[in-house]
This record gives C-alpha cells, sequence and structure tokens, in this order.
C-alpha cells in the first residue's frame, strides 16, 4: 500500500486540474511554500519533480530568481519525495542543507529530488542525503542542494 500522500497525488492526477490541486493541498498543510506558489509535477517513490514560476514576488533586487526561493523549493520537494516514499513504520524530519548558486535563475525552474540511498525501515535513526537538482528552461543547472534528513522509528 502507498503512503498516504502518494495515494492523494494518484487520486488526484485523474481530475483535468490535479496538478494544481495537489499543489495546493501541499501549500494549505505547509504555509510556508505558499510564498513560492510552487507546482509538483512528479511524485513517485524515490523522485519528486516540481516547478517555480519566475514572477515578480520570487525575484531579488537584480531580477533573478531568489536564492532563497530556490531553497524553499528544494526543501520542498525533498521533503515530498521523502513522505511519499517512506515506510509506515519510520518518520523524517529535515536537518540541514548545503547549497550551491551555480548561475543566474531566471525563467521557470524544474527542481528534481532524489535519495542518495533506498529509504528503508530501520530499529535506529539514519542519515538520507537527498539531492535536489534545479535548472532553468534550458536545461542548465542553476542550483544545487544536498538536504540532510533524519529518519528514525515511529515510538
Amino acid at each position: 500500500m502507498a503512503p498516504p500522500l502518494l495515494s492523494l497525488y494518484r487520486r488526484l492526477q485523474r481530475w483535468p486540474a490535479g496538478t494544481w490541486l495537489f499543489s495546493r493541498a501541499v501549500c494549505f498543510k505547509a504555509p510556508y511554500f505558499a510564498s513560492i506558489a510552487p507546482r509538483i509535477t512528479r511524485l513517485e517513490h524515490g523522485r519528486c519533480e516540481g516547478t517555480l514560476a519566475d514572477r515578480r514576488r520570487v525575484r531579488n533586487h537584480i531580477g533573478t530568481v531568489h536564492a532563497i526561493a530556490m531553497c524553499n523549493l528544494a526543501e520542498l520537494t525533498a521533503g515530498l519525495m521523502v513522505d511519499a516514499s517512506l515506510p509506515k513504520d519510520m518518520r523524517w524530519i529535515p536537518k540541514g542543507m548545503q547549497v550551491q548558486y551555480l548561475a543566474k535563475a531566471r525563467g521557470t525552474l524544474r527542481a528534481v529530488a532524489l535519495p542518495a540511498q533506498p529509504i528503508v525501515s530501520a530499529a535506529a535513526g539514519y542519515a538520507l542525503p537527498v539531492t535536489v537538482s534545479v535548472r532553468d528552461a534550458a536545461g542548465t543547472e542553476v542550483f544545487s542542494a544536498v538536504i540532510d534528513m533524519w529518519l528514525s522509528p515511529k515510538k
């Protein structure tokens, strides 16, 4: 049986506006992410993809997408991927993030979050690095992150 988040995503994908509706539901549950108006475009076990439109509200003083907006997109896609991949007896929390700003970010950006190792049940907590690559429409990587997740058994 799929985790509840993944089941919701799959169910909503059958609707014409399912991607939009799922993205709104995620932002309702975690309101801070609504500040960047993300769109989750793919969610499956071990992978999440999302986009961030280049709008005035996510730009910095030089007219490019703000670094923190990309951090938000990275944390969101990484968290959704982990949540959609997590065994029932485990829980997770982000513990840290290392980022690199590689190029000026303009236009719609696409993030892809992938785990560095399989996500499995364990008797003790363990670290799970999640890599997130953010690319522009031309395919240029403009931002990368490694988000350190801590997975542990539910009490």
